[in-house]
């Protein structure tokens, strides 16, 4: 994500124009051992995957002005198979298919689609075009998967090697940021600003859904500063 961000932030797609990101799924009932809660009240898959997907939006192309979206529950059950809960039927109370437009406050428009409903090859799917080129963005669910770059010079995409550290599954970085964030006295990457602004951007896909109507993002939001390159591997610094 921090490579692609610098690749933005440099101008190497041009002025962002807009997005597409998709997160397609046929359900977690086949491996999860107790997956009920993910058809409940604050499941779904908006509110399961969608903080990846809108955490790195954001942070790739500022806040959120607007969300118009339309969701629907296309199995009104599910049925169990994994172990050790195989058989067991699952009554579904949330929206499974949910997709919807997402406008930014630097004009960018882009549709995001999270479902778990539909069998697909790929579970991801994240491109961001901008006036001079398209960037394929990694699933933002894991730190080193591939980038491709799109330019009109070759029209051809080219993998772009990552320019920054913790490639691995680096789930941890967040704590590390906000302990050097109080040491350095500066504010953290990880804040409660960009917590909320995601959880509203989420919930307002439903929002939208339910009145039929564009909702408003109230939520402020600033993106924060992008990572540095660390001089020595594990050790956090500003």
């Amino acid at each position: 994500l921090q490579t692609c961000r610098k690749l933005i932030d440099d101008g190497f797609i041009g002025e962002p124009i807009g997005f597409n990101a998709s997160m397609i799924c046929r359900g977690h009932e086949s491996w999860h051992p107790d997956p009920e809660f993910y058809y409940k009240f604050g499941g779904g898959p908006m509110l399961d995957m969608g903080p990846y997907y809108v955490t790195a939006l954001i942070n790739l192309l500022g806040r959120v002005k607007s969300v118009t979206s339309v969701a629907r529950t296309t199995f009104k059950q599910r049925v169990i198979t994994s172990q050790p809960l195989a058989g067991k039927i699952v009554d579904v109370d949330i929206p499974t298919y949910v997709t919807g437009i997402v406008e930014f406050d630097n004009g960018a428009v882009g549709n995001l689609f999270t479902t778990f409903d539909v069998h697909y090859k790929e579970q991801a799917h994240f491109e961001v075009f901008g006036t001079e080129g398209t960037l394929i963005v990694p699933d933002p669910n894991f730190f080193g998967k591939n980038i491709y770059l799109l330019r009109p010079e070759s029209g051809e995409y080219h993998e772009i090697p990552l320019l920054f550290d913790y490639k691995e599954n680096s789930r941890g970085l967040g704590l590390a940021d906000m302990a050097a964030a109080l040491r350095n006295k500066r504010p953290l990457r990880a804040s409660m600003e960009q917590l909320f602004h995601v959880l509203d951007v989420m919930t307002a896909f439903h929002r939208s859904s339910d009145k039929q109507a564009r909702e408003e993002i109230v939520s402020p939001y600033s993106r924060p500063e992008p990572m540095k390159k660390a001089k020595v591997l594990g050790i956090f610094e500003d």
